[in-house]
């Protein structure tokens, strides 16, 4: 029990840390995609001349806003869940049907993750059709974004994700051995709740 709460306690400060940086970063990819699809919209409709990047820049935005952000739904619970039968058995033989779940779920991670990367080394092949830096003050002229930058958010958000079950793994383990265990608590889901 005490290796469990050695690695356990270190992880879950981790990811809070690393959790609240991506909600901050999906706010902020939240906020740029309403900015651009407004930007879209007054150069499509009052300017009447619609510009090339605006729908791909928004997708490579919202790709990243979910990547970062499901991780912390994964932590808090909030996808969806049948906890019918679990609730039904007893306490412990419950508690084991989670840890059974979040093993299968870990295991889908995993691979999710290996898949994602795969999709991202042939993600550098290719350029976006739309989507440009200008670096002309550079003396780079235009350069165009990887599609790979874009397809990465599928591996990070995994990885965050297999953190996040890593650490549900570990709290159901320990609550396993001792019910009446100190365990580690994400206090930014209660600031959130509160507010």
């Amino acid at each position: 029990m005490t290796v469990i709460l050695a690695v356990l306690w270190p992880l879950a400060g981790f990811n809070t840390l690393l959790l609240r940086m991506g909600r901050t970063f999906a706010w902020v990819a939240m906020g740029l995609m309403v900015l651009i699809i407004i930007l879209q919209v007054v150069f499509r409709y009052i300017l009447g001349n619609a510009l090339a990047w605006p729908d791909e820049g928004a997708r490579f935005l919202m790709l990243w806003m979910t990547a970062v952000i499901a991780p912390t739904a994964y932590r808090w619970g909030g996808f969806v869940s049948i906890e019918m039968v679990k609730d039904l058995l007893p306490a412990r033989l419950g508690a084991f049907l989670g840890l059974l779940l979040l093993a299968l779920s870990l295991t889908v991670l995993v691979y999710g993750f290996r898949l994602g990367l795969n999709h991202v080394s042939s993600g550098w092949l290719f350029n976006s059709s739309s989507l440009k830096l200008p670096l002309e003050f550079l003396g780079l002229g235009l350069v165009r974004i990887k599609l790979a930058w874009m397809y990465m958010s599928l591996p990070v958000g995994l990885m965050m994700m297999i953190l996040v079950n890593t650490e549900l793994c570990l709290k159901a383990i320990a609550h396993l051995i001792d019910p009446e265990a100190e365990l580690p608590e994400d206090h930014d889901r209660m600031i959130v709740a509160v507010e």
